[in-house]
């Protein structure tokens, strides 16, 4: 069923592309022409600047190439940045097409929230997480987009550049920094090199190839020292010279909002309609809770349902047949169309992101072409923990919580939302390029 607002989109659509087509078609070749020149030198620098994303697209060009972070680099970056702000705002928006228009403001957008990282935030200089889990070669390993022997050198590659990289971060920190900052930098940097110290030995101890292994041992041990010595320094250096002022503030969230996501109500506005939906949804909880148990208050229903969970052993495997059935529903319904027969493998999160994540989507880059595999992971019961914080972990996957989750994170959410992008005719500036708010919004919805 199409709802009257959905109408209302594609009718509008529809006079987009009425008045588009009667454009002067030289005026909107030439302007059109012109505009994807320029987009493409954009992207192209935006990318060999920041290669690590080019390889999270899937354009492998970028393998096993890392970011420059010394201070004439940054800030050639942000000169760049601002040349570009100067070339696009000078183009006639009107002589666009539809959807180059659409990309133009998409790149105006991203131009002025990098420089809003960059200038505002200060992301570089004040905030030490920036540096903490750079060294990622976590996708060479997951994705079989080249042979093993060849992500080994991507991986050797990388981490030979450690040293220098934590040796410019170290240069580039402000004197004194936000606390909860440091702490976070300080347990990421700790948990990158016990990655690169156990789990990338793991999955690659069945390399044969011994002149590569002691390259990449060398090189990893390189990696490692020098993260470590990173943590170290945060712990020796900026803790005892730490500040609490980690807030960005209202202006700087303002601009975030419009920058990133071209919101231009107020922070106030905002807040506004958030309570108004909290209390709304407080209400339906209320009313769901009485009809299941009227006789007792919401939350005790609500923790009487987190006592109906699976077992250790069966939190996975419940999981994956449940998205099946999860998956077949909406197909019998016909609640949304799944563009592919592929289904999300559905994975414990590794062990080096367990710290941050209970369950989450890992999509490949829209550019892949050959590891194309998507993951669906959820993060089991450490066997460490005591009998109590493995019942709680538990009792925070039953099965209700579970089924929303698997929800919001495949079925029909971000894995389904990734299947469509890749199955439409989106530009490479609109798949490279995307809105969090609507990302997270649209899976959040399907809840």
């Amino acid at each position: 069923l199409i709802s009257i607002q959905m109408k209302k989109y594609i009718l509008l659509i529809l006079v987009f592309a009425f008045f588009g087509c009667n454009k002067n078609d030289k005026n909107t070749a030439s302007g059109d022409a012109a505009f994807e020149k320029l987009s493409e030198e954009y992207l192209k620098g935006y990318l060999d600047w920041r290669p690590q994303s080019g390889v999270a697209l899937g354009l492998h060009e970028y393998d096993g190439k890392i970011a420059d972070y010394t201070k004439s680099s940054i800030n050639a970056e942000i000169a760049r940045l601002k040349d570009f702000d100067s070339k696009f705002s000078k183009i006639d928006s009107a002589s666009l097409s539809t959807k180059q228009y659409y990309d133009w403001k998409m790149l105006r957008s991203n131009i002025k929230n990098e420089l809003f990282s960059f200038e505002d935030l200060k992301v570089f200089t004040k905030n030490p997480m920036t540096y903490a889990g750079f060294i990622d070669v976590n996708i060479y390993i997951k994705r079989n987009f080249a042979p093993i022997e060849q992500q080994i050198k991507s991986i050797i590659a990388i981490e030979n550049e450690a040293p220098k990289l934590y040796k410019n971060a170290k240069a580039n920190l402000s004197d004194s920094l936000a606390l909860p900052h440091i702490q976070l930098a300080i347990e990421i940097a700790r948990g990158s090199a016990s990655f690169l110290g156990k789990d990338l030995l793991v999955a690659l101890k069945d390399v044969k190839n011994d002149s590569l292994m002691k390259a990449f041992n060398t090189a990893n041990k390189k990696a490692i020292d020098a993260i470590n010595d990173y943590a170290t320094f945060l712990e020796k250096e900026k803790l005892p010279k730490a500040n609490n002022k980690y807030a960005i503030g209202k202006e700087n969230y303002q601009k975030m909002l419009l920058y990133g996501e071209g919101i231009t109500m107020s922070a106030d506005e905002i807040l506004a309609i958030g309570l108004k939906e909290l209390q709304k949804e407080q209400a339906v909880f209320n009313a769901a809770a009485k009809i299941i148990n009227p006789n007792k208050k919401p939350i005790d229903v609500y923790n009487d349902m987190q006592k109906e969970h699976p077992t250790v052993m069966s939190l996975i495997p419940d999981a994956r047949k449940n998205l099946e059935a999860i998956r077949q529903f909406l197909i019998d319904n016909k609640i949304i169309t799944i563009p592919s027969e592929v289904r999300v493998k559905v994975e414990e999160t590794p062990p080096f992101a367990r710290e941050t994540s209970t369950a989450s989507m890992d999509t490949p880059g829209p550019f892949e072409t050959k590891a194309t595999e998507a993951y669906y992971y959820i993060t089991p019961v450490d066997p460490k923990w005591t009998p109590q914080q493995q019942e709680d972990w538990l009792a925070s996957f039953n099965f209700y919580t579970t089924d929303v989750v698997s929800i919001h994170e495949a079925y029909p959410g971000h894995y389904t939302q990734f299947l469509h992008l890749n199955a439409s005719d989106a530009s490479k500036v609109q798949k490279i390029f995307g809105s969090y708010a609507f990302t997270e919004g649209w899976a959040h919805y399907t809840e």
